[in-house]
């Protein structure tokens, strides 16, 4: 049974509980087990209900998830070959972000993700998910390593932001977010990204810039998060619901604007409660949008991208 509930899966947490309490008892009668057949079934449709109906600020709290899949777990599941690549050949290596090489079926990958810790020592380790500039510059020396070798690029966003900690500052954050920017733009092998949980800012963006951007169903993408927006605009990070339904960060918004290309359906309930179903629709995509940048001449992606990201920055005047 899942562990922890958001605020509007009070319900399910209930019928979980019951059935937790039938199922272990020693001796179940007959009345009992059918009790329990009829609680499963009465969890099925609950689970339907709730998340057939989800609001802007549920997705966001969803794809926040402690027990979401995180990028290595999608990595290790796609390229059990794979192998990580450290350090940015100048300062140190960046945990929050992991960076390598493996096969995925007959084809090697690069695979760059960023990467959250289940518990508080490994969010520590792992910074929270939020890159310093070591970890944008292993992730474009990686970026070059796949160009160099005409493999294509995946990248796994998952992330609240860059780190904006003094040390990041003084070590040049923006401008290796800027200079990833600039060399993933002209990179001569397909680059495709999915949002795979949090999609925050020039944190995300900084391994972000693709020809195709995918984004699982409960997932959000945005210039910054709810709660930054409405203490900017708001005076007031409490209203988080309601500048979630200002930004339009999800993916069915994304699709109308043309950010994100293809949404990857989870199970009901979300990726956290069937992984390997999660994980498989997601392998299929990636193999499908793979064959078709395969036969994209390597001279045209900086034009192909050029077109891209100029299609998103378009306005109208009014008479």
């Amino acid at each position: 049974m899942n562990n922890y509930y958001l605020d509007f899966e009070k319900p399910v947490k209930d019928l979980d509980n019951q059935i937790l309490e039938l199922e272990s008892s020693k001796d179940l009668n007959q009345v009992d087990i059918k009790k329990l057949n009829q609680l499963k079934a009465k969890r099925i449709v609950e689970i339907e209900n709730i998340y057939s109906g989800l609001s802007r600020w549920q997705r966001v709290q969803l794809a926040r998830h402690p027990n979401r899949p995180y990028s290595l777990d999608y990595i290790n599941y796609f390229s059990p070959d794979f192998i990580e690549l450290h350090g940015d050949r100048h300062f140190m290596d960046d945990p929050a972000v992991v960076a390598g090489l493996g096969h995925f079926g007959d084809q090697k990958i690069a695979w760059i993700g960023q990467q959250k810790g289940r518990n508080t020592k490994e969010n520590l380790y792992r910074n929270f998910g939020m890159m310093n500039p070591e970890g944008y510059r292993k992730a474009r020396r990686v970026m070059k390593l796949a160009e160099k070798f005409g493999l294509p690029v995946i990248t796994f966003l998952d992330t609240i932001g860059a780190y904006p900690g003094i040390g990041a500052e003084e070590r040049g954050q923006g401008e290796a977010i800027a200079r990833n920017l600039l060399e993933m733009s002209g990179l001569r092998v397909p680059i495709i990204s999915v949002v795979i949980g949090e999609g925050a800012s020039g944190g995300a963006l900084g391994i972000g810039v693709c020809d195709r951007m995918l984004m699982l169903e409960n997932t959000w993408y945005s210039v910054i998060s709810p709660e930054g927006c409405a203490s900017i605009l708001f005076r007031d990070a409490k209203r988080a619901e309601d500048a979630a339904e200002a930004l339009k960060p999800t993916p069915n918004d994304l699709v109308k604007i043309g950010i994100c290309n293809r949404i990857i359906n989870e199970p009901n309930g979300g990726a956290h409660r069937d992984f390997i179903a999660s994980a498989n629709e997601l392998k299929t995509a990636l193999q499908e949008e793979l064959n078709q940048l395969s036969t994209i001449n390597p001279d045209d992606f900086l034009d192909n991208r050029i077109e891209r990201y100029d299609k998103l920055g378009y306005f109208q005047e009014s008479i």
